[in-house]
């Protein structure tokens, strides 16, 4: 069965970082393209970023390209996001899913090809 847990979120102030990590089990990571996504009360889940699974090619929103950035050790099966100068506005669950569709050098921004999700993780950053 594959699970993919994710730690790391919190209460943070603006400026802050924060890394959230992604671990996955059940499945080879190495296999899978990875993503990032968030969603807050009222809205449809968005996309962060993501990680192929062929080369480790990245994408970001708009709205975090330069501040965020992911990587992958498929040694050890986990997939983390690396956010520096958070805004409120970043205040979400995150949550990270994996996908063996799509394009394998570029990961895919739909939500609908990511195959397996984990639970969420909150992020909260004050003003």
């Amino acid at each position: 069965q594959v699970h993919l847990v994710e730690a790391g979120g919190g209460l943070v102030q603006t400026g802050d970082s924060l890394r959230l990590s992604c671990a996955a089990s059940g499945l080879i990571f190495s296999r899978y393209s990875g993503g990032w996504f968030r969603q807050v009360p009222g809205k449809e889940r968005e996309f962060v970023g993501g990680i192929s699974r062929n080369l480790g090619n990245s994408q970001y929103a708009d709205s975090v390209k330069g501040r965020f950035t992911i990587s992958r050790d498929n040694a050890k099966n986990t997939m983390f996001l690396q956010m520096n100068s958070l805004k409120p506005e970043d205040t979400a669950v995150y949550y990270c899913a994996a996908s063996s569709q799509g394009n394998p050098y570029n990961p895919s921004s739909a939500a609908t090809l990511y195959d397996y999700w984990g639970q969420g993780t909150q992020v909260t950053v004050s003003s």
